[in-house]
């Protein structure tokens, strides 16, 4: 199943074979209830508690390919969930700081994921602010659609490094991918439409 999901993932556009294999790599069906688990690898999000999704796949991988990730690199996630998506930047060899504004979810994601051998460094608190103190990042990827793009992501970001994001109303949004190119210079992309849940926090969602 987990084959057929990473073709279909493929057959999308997604093109980087690193992506692919980490997502080969990471058991989806771990972080699905057992009744649940026939549902682990469609390609469609699915409910986690506290209001909350597991992405679909396709949009991990999205996302993930657009940071274009080095072994090494600094990555920043905005919202742990059920750290699926931190997991994949695991496997890709990044440092990973996770922030989850959840409480319920950071507790259970902190005890969890360990247990699978993937060890990010957690922090519970407003990820619409970042994670100044241990700036800057290589790239910060956002997994909660913001109502528009912070500036405090941006001032996190090293030279070269890239924000990936999706910026819309709470119900659908379009993926950004602004590379910082100079210590005042942002190039900005836009992609298609996402869904995703709302950002919580100062910066987000209210």
């Amino acid at each position: 199943m987990r084959k057929l999901l990473i073709k279909e993932v493929a057959a999308k556009g997604i093109k980087d074979q690193r992506v692919l294999e980490a997502m080969m790599n990471l058991p989806r069906h771990y972080f699905f209830d057992d009744i649940f688990v026939t549902h682990a690898y469609e390609d469609k999000a699915f409910p986690i508690g506290q209001g909350q999704t597991i992405s679909q796949p396709y949009t991990v991988a999205f996302q993930t390919e657009q940071l274009e990730i080095k072994p090494g690199d600094k990555i920043l996630e905005i919202g742990t969930g059920s750290g699926y998506q931190a997991a994949i930047l695991l496997e890709l060899g990044a440092d990973v700081y996770t922030i989850e504004y959840n409480k319920v979810l950071y507790e259970k994601t902190k005890i969890f994921l360990p247990q699978l051998g993937y060890k990010p460094r957690f922090f519970h608190g407003d990820g619409s602010k970042g994670l100044p103190d241990f700036a800057p990042y290589d790239g910060i990827i956002v997994t909660a659609g913001a109502p528009s793009l912070p500036q405090d992501l941006v001032k996190q970001l090293k030279v070269g490094g890239k924000l990936i994001i999706p910026v819309g109303n709470n119900k659908t949004q379009v993926m950004y991918r602004l590379t910082k190119v100079a210590e005042n210079k942002i190039s900005k992309k836009a992609f298609n439409n996402f869904s995703f849940v709302p950002l919580r926090g100062e910066k987000g969602w209210k």
